[in-house]
């Protein structure tokens, strides 16, 4: 199939066999499966590792129409099975089904609203595979007291156990991007750290100034109790660890 990129897309694909290897094995590991999602499928280079894989149901989201055909063509078994759409629109409750697994090689553009898609609908992503820029794979997988360690880190961690698997160079890509790119690995954890809605508006306030001390940047949050503000008030958000993070936001008032 012949085509032109489209940059508005982010198009790279992933060619490196080897590279397609290891991301299929990752995804076997996860096993077992019940509904399987893959992101952006493209021509199929992921999908043909995993189309085999056991499990209840395999669904592919593909923007693109050029492929919406070549897909169903290529992959008899999606046939019916293709959501030809923007992945930002998947109306997960229209969906219903809950046990689902995430995987794909995701668009550089969008892929931080990729991982917002899926940390924001725990109760629909048990896990996910996923190949990002490893800017965005760093600061998912990010520890307290690194440099790559923020907003993202925390809200992600406090739901999911994420699993840093290794780097992928631009040579793997056609075109080759300007970066080097990540392939990260998500678990659901049994019980989640904290209460999303009232962690994601404490992190981002904190880390909106992220210089700054708490006591500057959370001076407008209400609290339940300010007992434990007050112990960490004079702290720089990046001090605190995401367990610290998740104890702070029980005391959120919205």
């Amino acid at each position: 199939m012949s085509f032109n990129l489209k940059k508005s897309l982010g198009q790279h694909f992933l060619i490196d066999q080897n590279v397609l290897n290891q991301i299929g094995q990752a995804i076997f590991d996860l096993r077992p499966i019940s509904n399987l999602i893959e992101i952006g499928p493209g021509m199929g280079a992921l999908t043909d590792q995993i189309i085999d894989i056991e499990c209840k149901s395999y669904s592919v989201i593909e923007k693109d129409d050029r492929f919406v055909t070549e897909l169903s063509e290529k992959f008899p078994k999606l046939k019916g099975h293709i959501f030809h759409q923007d992945v930002l629109a998947f109306d997960w409750e229209k969906w219903g089904q809950k046990d689902n697994t995430v995987v794909g090689n995701y668009p550089y553009n969008i892929s931080n609203l990729i991982m917002f898609w899926i940390i924001e609908n725990p109760d629909y992503v048990i896990n996910s595979v996923g190949m990002f820029q490893k800017e965005v794979a760093k600061r998912l997988s990010a520890v307290h007291g690194s440099k790559d360690y923020g907003i993202l880190s925390i809200l992600t961690q406090a739901l999911y156990e994420v699993n840093y698997l290794f780097d992928i160079p631009a040579t793997a890509f056609d075109p080759p991007p300007k970066v080097v790119s990540g392939v990260i690995k998500m678990h659901r954890l049994e019980t989640p750290k904290a209460d999303f809605r009232k962690l994601k508006h404490l992190v981002k306030m904190a880390f909106n100034l992220r210089r700054k001390m708490l006591s500057n940047s959370l001076k407008s949050m209400q609290w339940t109790d300010e007992t434990l503000f007050l112990r960490v008030k004079n702290l720089r958000p990046e001090q605190l660890s995401i367990d610290d993070f998740c104890e702070l936001s029980k005391f959120v008032k919205l």
